[in-house]
C-alpha cells in the first residue's frame, strides 16, 4: 500500500472526535436496501453515498478487472444520457457525482444543494446511474483501454509493483489477492454481457447501503432512499467472502531499475468487526502508526538512518485485511534495514509497549490527535463505513472509551493472536539479487 493509501487507512481508523454525538438513524427500505442517515441543518447541502459489495474481490475467476470496469462505466452513459449529458446536467445544478472503489466496495456519491429544483435534477441523475447504466460498447472499449493504460503505467512504479506482489503473496488464491484494477489480458476479454450480468448480481437493492447526511428531514430521507432503491434489482445480497488463510513465511525479491528498494512486510490481519481491533490499532500506533513517535521510525530512521520513513498499519476489511509494514531504503542497505524492521516487530510482539508508550499513544489518539471533521462529505465517508461493515451505530460514541480501555496486556495478547513474527511475508522491489 502506498503512503497515500496508508494515510487513508489511518484516517478511516480514527474517531470523529469532535462529532462523537452524531445522531445516526438506520432503517431498511421495502426493497431491502439498508439506510444510514444523519440529519444536519448547518448547510443547505445533501451528501449521499450508495455502496455495494461489488469491489474487486468479487471479480469472477479469469475476469480480474470486471468489477472495476463495471463501476467505472456506471456514470459513463445511463438512462439514455451520455456521459457528457450527465456531466452537463450536474454542472447546471452545481451537483457533484463521485465514486469509491476498493476490494470490498463499489460506491457512487452525490453532493447536491437541497433546494428542490437542483436536488430533483441531481437525484434523477443518480437514480439513472445506479439503475440504468447503458454499458455502451464504444464507451466500454474506451474505458477498457484506459484501465489497461493505467495498469501499464503502474508497472513502472516500484511502489505499485511491491503492493501488487505483496497482496498476492499474503493472500494466495483468496479474492483479495489480485489487484483492484485487474489484469490487462483479462480486461481485454471482458464483454458487455459479462458487465451486465455482474451489474445485475451485485447492484441489487438487498446488496445496497445508502448513506446520507444533510439538510433534509427523516421523511425526505426515507423518500429519497426508496426512490434510489426502487429501480434496483432484487438480486439477493451476495455471500460473505471466505476467510483468508495465513500465508507461510516467504521472501520475494523483484529486480527493478530503481535506486531504492521498496520493502513491504506483513501478514493477514483482522476484519473490521474483529474484537481485537482496538488493542491492535492502539498497539500499532506505538509500533509503526505514530509517525515520529513510533518504534519503527526510531529504530529504522532515527538511530540508523536507513530510511526517511517506516510505518505499519492494520487495514481491516470485510474479512481479514492485511497487516503491513513498509519502508524504502538504498539498495545496498536493504538487508540491514530489513533486519532492523523484523527485529523491531519481533521485540514488540514479545514485550508489548511500555506503559509510557501506551499512555502517549492513547493521549495522542483521543486527545492530542483528534480528527476534526469539518465537512459533511468527510462525515459521509464514516457513515458509509459504519453502514457497509455493519459497525454498531454507537461506534463513534464509544470509540474513545474503547481506546482508553486498552492496556499493555491486551496489546500483547492481541498481537500474539494475530501476528506470528516467524510467518511474515516479505516483498522487496528494487533489490539487485532478485529471487
Amino acid at each position: 500500500m502506498s503512503i497515500k493509501a496508508f494515510c487513508i487507512a489511518l484516517l478511516l481508523n480514527l474517531p470523529l472526535a469532535a462529532h462523537a454525538a452524531l445522531a445516526i438513524q438506520h432503517w431498511q427500505t421495502p426493497q431491502g436496501a439498508r439506510v444510514i442517515f444523519v440529519e444536519s441543518h448547518q448547510l443547505p447541502i445533501l451528501d449521499i453515498s450508495v455502496d455495494f459489495a461489488a469491489g474487486s474481490a468479487r471479480d469472477p475467476a479469469g475476469q480480474a478487472g470486471l468489477a472495476q470496469l463495471t463501476h467505472t462505466l456506471l456514470d459513463q452513459g445511463a438512462g439514455g444520457l451520455s456521459d457528457t449529458a450527465i456531466a452537463h446536467r450536474l454542472a447546471d445544478v452545481g451537483a457533484e457525482l463521485g465514486g469509491t472503489f476498493d476490494r470490498d466496495r463499489a460506491g457512487v456519491t452525490l453532493r447536491t444543494l437541497v433546494s428542490a429544483p437542483e436536488r430533483n435534477v441531481a437525484l434523477d441523475i443518480l437514480a439513472r446511474v445506479l439503475q440504468q447504466p447503458d454499458f455502451q460498447p464504444a464507451v466500454m472499449q474506451r474505458e477498457k483501454q484506459r484501465l489497461i493504460a493505467g495498469i501499464r503505467e503502474a508497472e513502472a512504479d516500484p511502489g505499485s509493483v511491491a503492493e501488487k506482489a505483496f497482496y498476492r503473496a499474503v493472500y494466495g488464491d483468496h479474492p483479495y489477492a489480485h489487484d483492484e484494477a485487474g489484469e490487462p489480458a483479462e480486461i481485454e476479454r471482458l464483454t458487455r454481457a459479462g458487465l451486465q450480468q455482474f451489474y445485475r448480481i451485485h447492484y441489487g437493492a438487498p446488496n445496497a447501503v445508502i448513506s446520507m447526511i444533510g439538510d433534509i428531514s427523516r421523511a425526505e430521507a426515507e423518500a429519497i432512499a426508496a426512490r434510489l432503491a426502487s429501480g434496483l434489482s432484487r438480486a439477493p445480497a451476495v455471500a460473505s467472502l471466505p476467510q483468508p488463510v495465513a500465508a507461510a513465511a516467504m521472501e520475494r525479491r523483484i529486480a527493478f531499475p530503481s535506486e531504492q528498494s521498496h520493502v513491504l512486510i506483513g501478514a493477514v490481519g483482522v476484519a473490521r468487526t474483529d474484537p481485537d481491533f482496538f488493542p491492535l490499532f492502539v498497539g500499532n500506533y506505538v509500533l509503526g502508526g505514530g509517525g515520529f513517535d513510533s518504534r519503527l521510525m526510531r529504530e529504522v530512521r532515527d538511530k540508523r538512518g536507513y530510511a526517511y520513513s517506516a510505518y505499519s498499519y492494520f487495514f481491516p476489511m470485510g474479512v481479514a485485511g492485511p497487516f503491513q509494514l513498509g519502508l524504502q531504503t538504498r539498495r545496498e542497505q536493504t538487508d540491514a534495514a530489513l533486519a532492523v524492521a523484523r527485529d523491531t516487530v519481533r521485540r514488540f510482539i514479545a514485550e508489548g509497549p511500555t506503559e509510557a508508550e501506551l499512555a502517549q499513544a492513547k493521549a495522542n489518539l483521543t486527545g492530542g490527535f483528534p480528527l476534526r471533521i469539518d465537512s459533511n462529505k468527510k462525515i459521509l465517508d464514516y457513515l458509509a463505513v459504519i453502514g457497509f461493515y455493519r459497525l454498531p451505530l454507537d461506534y463513534l460514541d464509544t470509540w474513545v472509551a474503547k481506546v482508553d480501555a486498552v492496556d499493555v496486556a491486551a496489546v500483547k495478547q492481541a498481537f500474539a493472536r494475530h501476528i506470528d513474527p516467524d510467518r511474515l511475508v516479505t516483498v522487496v522491489v528494487g533489490a539487485s539479487d532478485a529471487r
